[in-house]
């Protein structure tokens, strides 16, 4: 079985299971827990939508779900809850994805042809379920939390030929500079929104005047509109501003990292809301730029000339706040560590990549370059090769994380397959004759 599938499973969105299912029936009983054909195949085309799928999926999605009833059962058993509060926010997240998806609310109650009051009523059930087989796995799987000397030892285990081939990784460090708004220049872009906002109150259309003036890419076409906006979505002020508004109420000009903004609350629904925005930032003067980007060479050529430590500069003149501290290197997010590998690198800037083929070696620190940046500001800045390792077997000294991450993985399948062994042998399991030539992964124990 795999771990990360069953995990999904208990968060599989269920908007197929919200459709009339035909000709379905119970292929297995865990517990109490019927288990239905619809589920099945249900989990076998959104599969397909995903990838090719191998010629045991059906087996595996089997098992995968005979797992998720048995963690349902041990739960009713251990009296694990899942209150309507975070039933509620799992629905909140599911259909808030969708409704982006899609576009808009009406647009997703077209789709389905239903409301989504009436799909979350319907699917309400499910996911209490999920929610309480997730419960059930964490308190199974525990935290695995491993002591190098278990991953060392997991790692002494592997056969050469089973350890996996680790590409090419990189390490960067950049320095950030973002060349200072003056003054006038906010007090600039103020009073022309204040313009904007006051004929807004004055009753002109909000919708036309953000399509008009607003900056904002991802709203402006739209007439400055965000739907079905939830706490935790958007930067804190903007929330602070949204969630205080009355329906139909202007609010007056506020500041974000992103700019100054206007908006006007559209529509409350429960825990979320719908807004319209105006966005404008003030405007970086070219002098300023030509300041910023001036500075920085100065310090690539004391770095380059040795004069000045990589870090050190980092640390000192990085407008970057979340890698300033760490001598300016760059975390990967997707594993956790300072190690990129260069499609990563092609998902944040392609020209990069284009430098660190063919231009760089390990310890250059490139010239200034365009940078911006999560706030959509324009910046400079320069980036350093710190390593490169060329492809290989993963090995302790190198690819730590990665081992450790599969020496977790390698625990919590013995953790699971135990307590399948276990609870299986006290629980009422009976499958269909249908699928008694599936091959299992693990030792279930059936009733006859």
């Amino acid at each position: 079985m795999n771990i990360k599938l069953s995990i999904a499973l208990l968060f599989l969105v269920c908007i197929s299971n919200a459709q009339p299912q035909v000709l379905d029936r119970v292929v297995a009983i865990v517990g109490k827990n019927p288990l239905l054909l619809s589920e099945i195949e249900t989990n076998l085309i959104q599969q397909k939508e995903k990838k090719e799928l191998a010629e045991n999926a059906r087996c595996k999605i089997f098992e995968d779900l005979l797992f998720q009833k048995l963690l349902l059962a041990q739960a009713d058993r251990d009296s694990i809850t899942a209150t309507d509060a975070e039933v509620d926010g799992e629905l909140d997240r599911r259909i808030q994805y969708y409704v982006g998806m899609l576009g808009s609310e009406e647009k997703f109650e077209a789709f389905y042809n239903k409301r989504i009051s009436v799909f979350k009523d319907e699917l309400r059930d499910d996911v209490r379920n999920q929610l309480l087989a997730q419960k059930m796995q964490q308190k199974v799987t525990g935290e695995a939390k491993l002591t190098p000397s278990e991953v060392r030892a997991f790692y002494n285990t592997l056969p050469i030929d089973s350890l996996p081939l680790v590409n090419s990784e990189l390490e960067l460090g950049h320095i950030v500079r973002k060349p200072p708004i003056t003054d006038e220049a906010k007090i600039a872009v103020r009073a022309q929104l204040e313009v904007y906002r006051q004929r807004v109150v004055n009753g002109e259309s909000m919708s036309v005047i953000a399509a008009l003036y607003s900056e904002d890419p991802g709203s402006a076409k739209n007439g400055g509109r965000y739907e079905t906006v939830m706490r935790g979505q958007m930067v804190p002020e903007f929330e602070a501003v949204a969630f205080r508004l009355k329906q139909g109420e202007v609010s007056e000009i506020f500041e974000t990292s992103y700019g100054y903004h206007f908006m006007q609350l559209v529509a409350r629904k429960g825990e979320s809301v719908d807004v319209r925005h105006v966005l404008m930032s003030p405007k970086i003067s070219q002098l300023e730029l030509i300041k910023a980007k001036e500075q920085l060479d100065s310090i690539r050529d004391a770095i380059v000339s040795g004069t000045l430590k990589f870090e050190d500069a980092a640390l000192k003149f990085s407008s970057d706040k979340d890698t300033k501290q760490s001598g300016g290197l760059l975390i990967n997010p997707n594993a956790n560590s300072t190690r990129w590998e260069l499609d990563e690198i092609a998902e944040m800037d392609q020209n990069l990549v284009f430098m660190l083929e063919n231009q760089m070696k390990v310890g250059d620190v490139s010239p200034v370059i365009n940078h911006v940046g999560a706030d959509a500001k324009q910046a400079w800045r320069i980036v350093y090769l710190k390593s490169r390792t060329e492809p290989h077997k993963a090995n302790m000294q190198d690819d730590y994380i990665r081992l450790l991450n599969m020496a977790s993985f390698d625990r919590q399948k013995t953790l699971i397959k135990n307590w399948i062994t276990k609870k299986s042998k006290s629980t009422y399991i009976k499958i269909d004759p249908e699928f008694n030539a599936c091959k299992l992964e693990y030792n279930w124990i059936i009733n006859p």
